[in-house]
């Protein structure tokens, strides 16, 4: 019997920076006011879910490095597109940075994130990427309503 993982670690730290990526620039192709008011069928606009995603991946991975359950779920409230931007590069740096901290073995783990997520460790961050892949597809019918070509969903490096 093979115990040879069917992705590694690293590669599933570059898979999700391959998702944040390209979740940045569809946040990019949103114009200034769009980002903020436009929205679809009742949906939240992009920056809403772009600062749920802020708060969840870089703060999640953050509280499963040093342990933390009762890390705080905080939303990001920024008054301009660049900010988001400038804050998703930041949060990029952290997951980058606390990654290491979070060993291959402890992903069995249960983690109880935010002190009301308890599940795996490697659950908790499939939930990071998938939310991510979810509130992008929402991005990309925003932009498709409003007449912008979206970047192709398979262009991760």
């Amino acid at each position: 019997m093979s115990t040879t993982p069917i992705i590694t670690k690293d590669q599933l730290l570059k898979h999700w920076l391959g998702h944040r990526d390209l979740t940045r620039r569809v946040i990019e192709k949103f114009p200034e006011r769009e980002f903020f008011e436009f929205s679809v069928g009742g949906m939240r606009p992009m920056s809403e879910l772009t600062a749920e995603l802020m708060a969840v991946g870089p703060a999640g991975i953050k509280a499963i490095a040093t342990n933390d359950t009762t890390a705080p779920f905080e939303h990001a409230a920024f008054k301009t597109k660049a900010e988001y931007l400038e804050q998703w590069d930041k949060d990029t740096e952290t997951i980058n940075r606390y990654w290491p901290e979070v060993g291959e073995e402890r992903f069995p783990e249960m983690f109880n994130l935010f002190g009301q997520y308890n599940f795996p460790i490697l659950w908790n961050i499939m939930y990071f990427i998938d939310n991510e892949i979810h509130h992008r597809g929402q991005g990309f019918v925003y932009l498709r309503a409003l007449g912008i070509e979206p970047p192709f969903f398979w262009d991760r490096p």
